[in-house]
């Protein structure tokens, strides 16, 4: 991993075995690439540095907000740890509908400094910090068509509206965007409307506006992100879950951590971290910090309220376009979204108040998305055309309204307590203003004086992929591969494809498809394991890779191919192999059970059938039980 490296004895040792850091300082010997590898040898590094060192700032939650407080605070200077209870995104940031857009909706409600602050993050994913992740997608506005003597000015009137609102969007996008990275709207008469989306039912439409907006894989983003924080020196470690304050005075001194890899009864199961500043990016999480500082009677200052956001994935042949739609519902926004070859459909927006680790989809929520998205179709979908499904929770500011959908998607930055700090509410696209707000709360609590930085910062892949990317063709020649597969990997890994394709080339077997899922090749297994901090087959198949809602079977018959490779690379044995392969199976089979049942609360009864992998098995018990806060996204 550290091939290269010049000097030699323990000061060698002591650097390669901290990713090329030591102290917090990069050696100048280890490129950033090789500093961002999350292999399990970086993870067994990295618990020793919260064991034995005081950090800055301590981040508890790997989801985007998270990952990105740690990329921001890093690339300050600080010294940085995150602890992540599961793994990276494994709540709310791999469950969005995979999109970086500026809020259409917003403008509707006036909020125009939401608008404005979205669309300037857009444009710098999109142009200067992740364009091999966030790239412009096609959506549709449909005109509905009116009906009698009022139609033709009903219909007038309609293209003007949402006319003028999608105008205001391309300004805001010109004038703040950083770099647009998006095409401009366009109107488009019925005809031109369904030669780009031939599966609209010509009656129900008079016409459509097409816009742009940018499309993610949300996990990947997280995952880039952490392997970026790493790269700038934060010791970053997953299935570390924070279960305690650690407190001196009335102030927060740091977490006490649980390493959930540790044997069970193992006495170095649970360490405390020292830190100078506590940020907990903890989302729908975020009301256990009440619990945690209640018995010095302390409030957080503000409360977070979960809605469930359920989404579809069906073949791209289920319906005939070339372009996104956007639909109003009586409850939500409904999105119709291109994924390579597939569709996302979603998303539902309703309160939820039971299990936050494992959301689960009912067959109610199922049936309203299905009714919906079919109002517009010529050919309606059915249950059998669904390949994957699923559930996510949003963290949402509570008081604004009784709606969920009708809250507001700010963010707040509270400190209850001296030494913690506590960000929640915003969205996904928003992730960097909420990192550099709570960080720069951090830096003047520390009497430093380091202003955000990410704003320059291009994420690991980012370098050079424009250029690979103009030269794919050539690239796969020069590796002997085909073409489509140089386009897919470029697409997840930017510029970093090349380690997946020299780990190609040194071993022919890791150019092979994995079994089950034609479209990803077994290098991004093995490269999960060695590079990305992936620990078990579900991390894989759920997030590293998108096998699990893009397969009929939901991953089930990659699950031993997957667990060979990632076995190869992390030593498992026989025994823990198939256990691996048992447990993501048994989730596949109680998420596919929840699916049948006709509402929340029999949903996630059944959802809980399966226990985490992680050993989370009494999740559900933890409001009484010992106080605990979970690590969310």
């Amino acid at each position: 991993m550290h091939a290269g490296h010049s000097t030699t004895g323990s000061t060698t040792d002591e650097i390669c075995r901290c990713g090329g850091y030591r102290g917090g300082v990069r050696d100048p010997a280890v490129s950033r690439y090789t500093a961002g590898q999350l292999s399990a040898q970086r993870r067994a590094d990295d618990l020793r540095r919260l064991r034995g060192e005081r950090f800055d700032v301590l981040i508890i939650g790997g989801g985007v907000t998270g990952a990105g407080a740690a990329v921001d605070a890093a690339a300050r200077g600080l010294k940085v740890a995150l602890v992540e209870a599961r793994d990276y995104a494994a709540g709310t940031s791999s469950r969005s509908s995979k999109l970086i857009h500026g809020g259409l909706r917003y403008l509707e409600q006036l909020e125009f400094h939401l608008v404005h602050e979205a669309l300037t993050e857009r444009g710098l994913l999109a142009t200067r910090l992740a364009p091999h992740l966030v790239r412009p997608v096609p959506i549709l506005v449909p005109l509905p068509a009116g009906e009698g003597v009022a139609g033709l000015p009903g219909r007038a009137w309609r293209r003007s509206y949402y006319g003028t609102g999608v105008a205001a969007y391309d300004a805001f996008a010109g004038l703040f965007g950083g770099g647009r990275g998006m095409p401009l709207h366009r109107h488009l008469t019925r005809e031109g409307a369904r030669r780009i989306f031939p599966s609209l039912r010509p009656e129900a439409l008079a016409g459509a506006i097409r816009y742009y907006d940018g499309q993610v894989d949300d996990a990947r983003l997280v995952v880039t992100l952490a392997r970026t924080a790493a790269s700038l020196g934060a010791a970053v470690v997953t299935s570390a879950r924070a279960v305690g304050l650690k407190r001196q005075a009335r102030e927060v001194t740091g977490v006490r951590v649980r390493d959930m890899e540790a044997a069970p009864g193992s006495p170095d199961a649970e360490f405390e971290v020292s830190a100078r500043t506590v940020i907990a990016a903890t989302g729908v999480w975020s009301d256990d910090l009440s619990r945690m500082l209640g018995d010095v009677g302390v409030r957080p200052g503000l409360r977070v309220r979960a809605s469930k956001g359920v989404h579809l994935v069906v073949p791209r042949s289920a319906i005939t376009g070339e372009a996104g739609l956007i639909l109003r519902t009586p409850t939500s926004v409904l999105f119709v979204i291109p994924w390579g070859g597939h569709w996302i459909i979603g998303t539902t927006d309703t309160d939820w108040q039971l299990d936050r680790a494992h959301p689960a989809a009912s067959a109610r929520d199922i049936d309203y998305l299905l009714e919906q998205v079919n109002t517009v179709l010529d050919r309606p979908l059915s249950t059998s055309d669904i390949e994957g499904v699923y559930a996510g929770l949003r963290p949402l500011l509570s008081g604004e309204a009784e709606s969920t959908s009708k809250l507001s998607r700010e963010h707040a930055v509270v400190e209850p307590m001296l030494g913690l700090l506590l960000v929640a509410g915003g969205k996904y696209t928003t992730y960097r203003v909420m990192a550099s707000d709570v960080v720069d709360r951090a830096v003047r609590r520390l009497g430093i004086d380091r202003p955000s930085r990410t704003a320059d910062l291009p994420l690991l892949g980012a370098d050079g992929f424009a250029a690979m990317w103009r030269d794919r063709a050539d690239l796969a020649r020069r590796h002997g591969v085909p073409a489509g597969v140089v386009e897919h990997l470029l697409e997840r890994y930017g510029s970093l494809t090349v380690e997946l394709l020299r780990m190609m080339a040194a071993d022919p077997l890791l150019a092979t498809p994995v079994a089950g899922a034609p479209e990803y090749v077994a290098a991004e297994i093995a490269y999960a394991a060695r590079a990305e901090g992936a620990l078990h087959v579900d991390d894989v198949l759920t997030r590293r890779t998108r096998i699990s809602i893009e397969t009929v079977h939901r991953g089930s018959e990659s699950a031993e191919h997957v667990a060979e490779i990632m076995g190869s690379v992390l030593g498992w044995d026989a025994a823990v192999r198939a256990r691996e392969v048992e447990h993501y199976r048994a989730r596949v089979a109680a998420e596919r059970e929840s699916q049948q049942m006709p509402d929340d609360a029999t949903a996630d009864a059944a959802r809980m059938g399966a226990h985490d992998v992680r050993g989370f098995a009494a999740d559900r018990a933890a409001d009484s039980g010992p106080v605990e806060l979970p690590s969310p996204q």
